[in-house]
């Protein structure tokens, strides 16, 4: 039936005894229906032929929903887009089958799940950050701008710069997996033009021998039976905390002086030479019956999955408030350079990949150096002989 549709029809607008459905067709705008069922509920829709000459139904929302102001409104508006040349359904169908972030988020996980090993952390991230934001919005709906403006609130909020840009490579990590994998919506990825901000995240904490004397004494008194060995490992090897947690016994090669990393935070496997000091520490050891592991958690003879309140409470009996189990690692480089150790030599016993981590320590390097020409100069005693001169 063809009748200029208005609020006031549309709102009390039935379908005709004995029918199930009674469509009613607008005079004003080409192609905007209204349908009415018999159970008297009833849609907006616009009807039209594409190009290919199909009928197209884009259904608009229903009575009750939206108003007659609304759906006159988009009716005009999808009416604009077939005069055009558009095809709304076409587009409704093509935006439809673009994955929402949510969608993109679970299968990101999952592969990460195989290989990463701080996977945790990432879906930390993921779950706690970017998934709340962003998870209910399509692929193609996610913009660079509103993007750099909600990684600015991020920073506002009290985040750290490090972690703020742990969450912005993740997120661009998302687009790329999609990319791909070929997903809708993924042509083009909007993390990547939203700049790196640049920040220094530089901390070195060396431990004085006093400190490392304190600290030693503050482990030792630890209800954690465990965290003097981990410690004492730690400054000793350099290791990341990971690595140690992870050793087993089958690592451990003590005729060689040897601990074999199989897989460290570069992907490859490195060998950690053992000072005497620290094959003590490992003979000192308890061994548990079809326990591999070298430094397990006594209750649960795996991996310990925290050390944290042990480790919190050991550093501030040592009045140590702010030492990192990491700053462990720099203590140990430090002490090796200022023994004498090249910066090669260091960074292969850190298991470092790029010779720019170990340069972060050459300040102490030059000490050393120029603690051996002040030796050479006084070997030589040069001098007393400047001084008469003058």
């Amino acid at each position: 039936m063809k009748i200029k549709l208005d609020a006031q029809f549309c709102n009390s607008a039935h379908c005709p005894e004995g029918k199930k459905k009674e469509t009613y067709w607008c005079t004003s705008i080409p192609g905007f229906t209204l349908s009415v069922r018999s159970s008297d509920s009833a849609t907006y829709a616009l009807r039209y032929t594409d190009e290919h000459g199909t009928q197209r139904e884009h259904k608009i929302g229903l009575r009750g929903e939206i108003s007659f102001d609304q759906a006159k409104k988009a009716a005009q508006r999808l009416r604009s887009q077939v005069v055009l040349g558009g095809n709304p359904v076409a587009a409704k169908a093509e935006k439809k089958a673009v994955p929402t972030f949510a969608e993109l988020a679970k299968q990101h996980l999952a592969d990460a799940k195989t290989y990463q090993r701080s996977y945790t952390t990432t879906e930390m991230y993921m779950n706690n950050h970017i998934v709340p934001r962003w998870g209910k919005l399509r692929l193609s709906e996610i913009k660079s701008q509103d993007i750099a403006l909600w990684l600015a609130q991020k920073r506002e909020e009290g985040l750290a710069p490090a972690t703020v840009e742990k969450i912005r490579v993740i997120f661009a990590r998302s687009f790329e997996l999609a990319r791909r994998w070929k997903m809708a919506g993924s042509e083009v990825n909007p993390v990547k033009d939203v700049p790196r901000i640049k920040f220094s995240n530089a901390r070195e904490k060396f431990l004085t021998p006093a400190e490392a004397k304190r600290l030693m004494e503050a482990v030792e008194a630890s209800d954690n039976s465990q965290l003097k060995h981990i410690v004492g490992l730690l400054m000793l090897t350099g290791a990341r905390r990971n690595e140690l947690l992870h050793a087993k016994w089958s690592h451990i090669d003590l005729e060689r002086k040897a601990w074999l990393i199989p897989t460290s935070k570069t992907g490859k496997h490195r060998y950690v030479p053992l000072s005497g000091a620290a094959i003590a520490i490992i003979e000192q050891l308890p061994k548990f019956k079809d326990c591999e592991w070298l430094l397990p958690n006594l209750d649960t003879k795996e991996p310990f999955v925290s050390i944290k309140h042990s480790w919190d409470t050991a550093r501030i009996e040592a009045k140590l408030p702010g030492l990192r189990l990491h700053d462990l690692r720099h203590s140990a480089a430090s002490a090796m350079i200022n023994s004498g150790v090249d910066l090669y030599t260091v960074g292969r016993i850190l298991g470092h990949a790029d010779h720019k981590s170990t340069m972060r320590y050459s300040h102490l390097a030059n000490d050393t150096l120029l603690a051996a020409v002040e030796a050479g100069a006084a070997k030589m005693n040069l001098g007393q002989t400047v001084t008469a001169a003058a």
